[in-house]
C-alpha cells in the first residue's frame, strides 16, 4: 500500500513538472514575438538584436528541458 502512494505522488509531481514545459513554450513565443515586433518597427536594428533572440530562446528552452528531466526523474528513478 505504501509503495502505491509513493508512485502516485511521483506521477503527480511529474505532471506538475510538465507545466514547466508548457511555460517554456509560452516563453519562446514571447521572445520570438517581441523580436518580430521590434524588427518590424526598426528593421535596421534587427541584425544587431538577432544574437539576443537566440540567447533568449536558448534560456527558455533550457528551462523546459530541465522540467522535462525532473519529470523523468520523478517517474522512473525516484520510486520506492
Amino acid at each position: 500500500m505504501e509503495g502505491n502512494i509513493v508512485n502516485m505522488g511521483a506521477y503527480i509531481g511529474a505532471g506538475l513538472a510538465c507545466i514547466g514545459m508548457g511555460c517554456a513554450a509560452i516563453g519562446v513565443g514571447n521572445v520570438a514575438g517581441n523580436f518580430l515586433a521590434g524588427a518590424l518597427r526598426n528593421p535596421s536594428a534587427a541584425p544587431g538584436q538577432t544574437p539576443m533572440l537566440f540567447i533568449g530562446i536558448a534560456f527558455a528552452e533550457a528551462f523546459g528541458i530541465f522540467s522535462f528531466l525532473v519529470a523523468l526523474l520523478l517517474m522512473f528513478v525516484l520510486k520506492a
